[in-house]
């Protein structure tokens, strides 16, 4: 598969996103036990919004220009534990830079709203063109 142009962080509301982005957000307590910061393509977001926030009503969507992170990535599976290619199939982009994520890395930030489902959420930021591989 091709090289993504952007990855994602879902990151659930509330609380808001600080604007200006510091430095460094918070992590979630997955990503501080699992010692890196899950992110994940365009194509993996919306099964990662029905596993882990079907029950939220909003939730933030962190946009990164993977080239920028590029060289802290590891292409791995859903846990850490097994390596892959860029792209491949349950294979998820996170990111090992000592749990740092804020305004170097968040290119910006958009607020979704779930309906009945997070689909025309998606639908929408995809075409806006926001919500792009």
């Amino acid at each position: 598969m091709s090289t993504p142009t952007y990855i994602y962080k879902i990151v659930p509301a509330p609380p808001s996103i600080p604007d200006p982005i510091p430095d460094a957000l918070p992590v979630s307590d997955l990503d501080e036990s699992d010692g890196f910061i899950h992110l994940s393509t365009s194509l993996q977001v919306p099964g990662t919004l029905k596993r882990f926030f079907a029950d939220r009503e909003r939730v933030f969507i962190l946009r990164i220009i993977y080239e920028n992170v590029q060289s802290n990535i590891k292409w791995e599976d859903s846990k850490g534990k097994v390596s892959g290619g860029v792209g491949e199939e349950n294979m998820f982009p996170h990111l090992h830079n000592g749990l740092r994520l804020g305004n170097s890395e968040i290119e910006s930030v958009v607020e979704w709203q779930k309906e009945s489902n997070w689909d025309t959420a998606i639908n929408k930021a995809a075409s806006d063109g926001w919500f792009v591989y």
